[in-house]
C-alpha cells in the first residue's frame, strides 16, 4: 500500500475553486488500498486493480446473426431467384461444417458456426425451401442480399489480447459480464476503503434515545456513513464524541491503527468548543481548505498518525454538498477509482437567482415536465444549510459557476441529479 507525504493537504492561499481542489487531489494523493482476488460473483461495485485483457475472440468464431440458409455470395444470381440445393444443417453448439461449398446452401441458426468458404446468410422469411428429387431440399433466394449480410466475424465484440476493461474501473453488471465472455471466472479487484466515521458535539444524541433539553438528534454520521458504504467503503462507526480534548486524540488514534481514511463531522472550526482541530494537530497535521461554494464552508483536510483526514461542516446540507464536492474525489483517489464527474444535464430554471462572483452554488430542485415535455427545474422554498429535509424532497442539485451572478427564469441550466453522486 502507497503512503501519503505529510505535507499532501498542504494549502494556505485565499478562497479556492472547486476546480482547483480537485486538481490539488488529483497531485498529491495515490491510492492506499491493496488488491485481492475475488469469484466474479462478488465483483460487483468492487474496483479494478489492473487491466482486463481478452485471452479469447469474442465471438470466436464467424457465426449467423440470424436463423436462415448459408450461401456463398458469388453463387447468387445478381437479379433474379436463385435455387440452392441444401447440403447440411448447422445449429448453434455444432460443429462447424466443412465440404466444398460451390453452388450448394447450408441451413443455419442464429449463433451457429459459419461453415468454411460460405460468406453470406439470407434470413429465412427471405427465402422459399422446396422438395427435390429423392428426399433432397433446396432453397429459393430473391436477389438484393449484400455480400456478407447477417454473418457476425470471429472477433467482433472483443479482439484477442485487448484491454477490455481498465485498471480503476468500478465494476458494473455488465463490466461483469463481460469478463465472463471472454472466460475469466475471477477478477483483481482494490480491497474496500477502510473508512472510520464519528460526530462530535455535546449536542448530539443517538436516535432513539430521549431527547434531552438543547439536543439533536445525530443525523451526519447515518448519512455520510452510507454515502461511503456506497461508493463500496467499509464503515467502522465511530459514534458521537464529547468535546472532550484527551478523549478525542484518544478516539483519533484508534481509529488511525485500523482505517484508510477517518471522516468528521462539526467541531473543525475556531470556536471554543471547536476541539477536533487540536486533536488532529496534536497527532498528524490540520489545513483548513476554503472552498468557494454554497452551501459550504472550509473544510478540514489533514493526517491522524499518517491516515488521511477529513472534517466535514456540522450543518447536513453542507455535510453531503462537501461530500459531494470534495469527499468524493478523495474516496475515489483512495481507493484507487478512476475519479469520474457526475453526468449533468441541461434544463429550463422556473426561478430567479442571485449569488455573488466567483462561488459556485448548488441549488437544491424538484424537477417537473412542461407542456412541450422539457423538463423545468423549480427551487426548493428553503435554502438553510441544516433543511436536511429539502435534500430528501429535491430531486437534485442546479449547479451555477463561479462567473455567474443572475439567473433569471427561462434559463437553461446544469442540472445534477442525486442519483450521479453514488
Amino acid at each position: 500500500m502507497a503512503q501519503l507525504s505529510d505535507d499532501c493537504f498542504a494549502f494556505g492561499g485565499p478562497l479556492m475553486t472547486l476546480d482547483e481542489a480537485r486538481g490539488l487531489l488529483a497531485e498529491r494523493l495515490v491510492a492506499v488500498t491493496g488488491s485481492e482476488r475475488v469469484a466474479l460473483g462478488e465483483a460487483l461495485d468492487r474496483v479494478l486493480a489492473e487491466d482486463v485483457v481478452a485471452g479469447v475472440n469474442v465471438p470466436p468464431h464467424d457465426n449467423s446473426a440470424v436463423d436462415g440458409y448459408a450461401v456463398r455470395h458469388e453463387d447468387l444470381a445478381g437479379g433474379a431467384d436463385s435455387v440452392l440445393p441444401i447440403v447440411a444443417r448447422v445449429a448453434a453448439g455444432d460443429r462447424p461444417v466443412s465440404r466444398d461449398p460451390a453452388g450448394t446452401a447450408v441451413r443455419i441458426f442464429t449463433g451457429a458456426p459459419m461453415p468454411e468458404g460460405y460468406d453470406t446468410v439470407m434470413m429465412q422469411e427471405d427465402c422459399v425451401e422446396r422438395d427435390g428429387p429423392g428426399g433432397t431440399r433446396s432453397v429459393l433466394i430473391r436477389p438484393g442480399i449484400k455480400r456478407g449480410a447477417n454473418r457476425r466475424s470471429a472477433g467482433e465484440d472483443v479482439r484477442e489480447g485487448s484491454v477490455i476493461l481498465s485498471a480503476g474501473r468500478r465494476l458494473r453488471p455488465q463490466d461483469i459480464g463481460l469478463m465472463a465472455a471472454v472466460g475469466l471466472t475471477d477478477a483483481l479487484v482494490r480491497a474496500p476503503l477502510r473508512v472510520a466515521i464519528l460526530s462530535t458535539g455535546n449536542e448530539l444524541m443517538e436516535p432513539g434515545q430521549p431527547l434531552a433539553p438543547g439536543g439533536i438528534y445525530d443525523a451526519n454520521r447515518f448519512t455520510l456513513s452510507a454515502l461511503v458504504r456506497r461508493m463500496g467503503g467499509r464503515v467502522t462507526d465511530f459514534g458521537i464524541l464529547r468535546d472532550n480534548p484527551a478523549e478525542l486524540r484518544a478516539v483519533l488514534a484508534r481509529a488511525a491503527e485500523g482505517h484508510d481514511l477517518i471522516v468528521t463531522t462539526g467541531g473543525v472550526s475556531t470556536g471554543e468548543e471547536d476541539h477536533v482541530k487540536g486533536a488532529v494537530e496534536a497527532l498528524g497535521g490540520l489545513h483548513f481548505w476554503r472552498l468557494a461554494i454554497k452551501p459550504g464552508r472550509p473544510v478540514a483536510l489533514g493526517q491522524v498518525a499518517g491516515k488521511p483526514f477529513i472534517g466535514l461542516p456540522g450543518n447536513p446540507v453542507a455535510a453531503m454538498i462537501t461530500f459531494f464536492c470534495l469527499a468524493r474525489p478523495l474516496i475515489q483517489h483512495l481507493a484507487g477509482e478512476t475519479v469520474t464527474e457526475p453526468v449533468l444535464f441541461r434544463v429550463r430554471a422556473d426561478f430567479d437567482y442571485k449569488k455573488k462572483e466567483g462561488r459556485r452554488e448548488f441549488v437544491r430542485v424538484r424537477l417537473a415536465r412542461d407542456g412541450d415535455g422539457g423538463l423545468v427545474a423549480t427551487k426548493f422554498a428553503r435554502d438553510g444549510a441544516g433543511v436536511l429535509s429539502s435534500m430528501v424532497e429535491s430531486d437534485g442539485l442546479v449547479i451555477l459557476p463561479e462567473d455567474v451572478t443572475r439567473l433569471e427564469r427561462g434559463a437553461t441550466v446544469s442540472y445534477m441529479p442525486f442519483t450521479e453522486v453514488r
